[in-house]
């Protein structure tokens, strides 16, 4: 295979066109952003990390019948991808309140959200990621009503997958982002990552509530020893077979 354009750089990957129109290639940087890209930084190996776990759930996904587009990991931090038209929406599920549903709600930090909530931003750097209603969906037309129902459908099967998995590597799923788009043949797959860049996870075996985080919010907070967490996560993920 060998690699061509860059054709997209984002704030933690870059893609490349490869000498199949149908394949893209995935690069998994180590730069690190937050609140909006307003916080700039970098996590040391965090390209490889996500890229080791990404590829893992991935494959996760794949055998618990949930298309995505990942076709292969090619080198430390690089995959192969299938070539898709992403759909301006970034869907995340909660499983339990944290972040900005705190902040926006008043719930406090850690209640369980049963059945879990699943919410719909749209995809715009611009206007901040912005979270919209069912009619605001209606009216700016991001996708399809068939689409915006398949995404809620498979949002929540992965989270069920991952909440099964994560749990069986001692780590409780918060809540997480996922994107999705189309391939050539207008089938609807996951895509992006998954990763302790889009999801929230805490480590059962700790209790405080800083300690605890194994994820970006190690950035967003400066609570330290981010790398060490984005390691364990690897090395716990790794460790589970799929």
């Amino acid at each position: 295979m060998s690699v061509g354009q860059k054709l997209y750089e984002g704030k933690a990957k870059i893609l490349y066109s490869t000498d199949d129109l149908d394949v893209l290639l995935t690069y998994f940087k180590d730069d690190a952003t937050a609140f909006n890209a307003q916080k700039r930084g970098s996590i040391q190996g965090k390209g490889e990390i996500n890229c080791a776990i990404a590829s893992h759930l991935f494959k996760l996904m794949e055998k618990n019948g949930i298309p995505t587009h990942f076709l292969d990991r090619t080198s430390g931090n690089e995959m192969r991808v299938r070539s898709v038209k992403i759909i301006p929406l970034e869907v995340v599920v909660r499983n339990i309140a944290a972040g900005s549903l705190c902040q926006q709600t008043g719930l406090k930090l850690g209640t369980i959200l049963n059945p879990p909530l699943v919410e719909f931003y749209l995809k715009d750097d611009a206007l901040g990621d912005p979270l919209i209603t069912v009619d605001r969906l209606r009216v700016l037309d991001p996708a399809s009503a068939n689409q915006v129902d398949q995404l809620r459908s498979m949002a929540t099967r992965i989270n069920s997958v991952l909440q099964s998995f994560f749990e069986q590597c001692g780590i409780t799923l918060v809540d997480f982002k996922l994107e999705f788009g189309t391939d050539s043949q207008g089938r609807l797959l996951l895509a992006d990552e998954i990763s302790p860049d889009t999801c929230r996870l805490w480590n059962q075996a700790e209790t405080d509530p800083d300690r605890r985080v194994m994820d970006k919010d190690r950035f967003r907070r400066d609570l330290g020893n981010v790398e060490d967490a984005y390691r364990q996560v690897m090395e716990r993920v790794l460790e589970q077979t799929v």
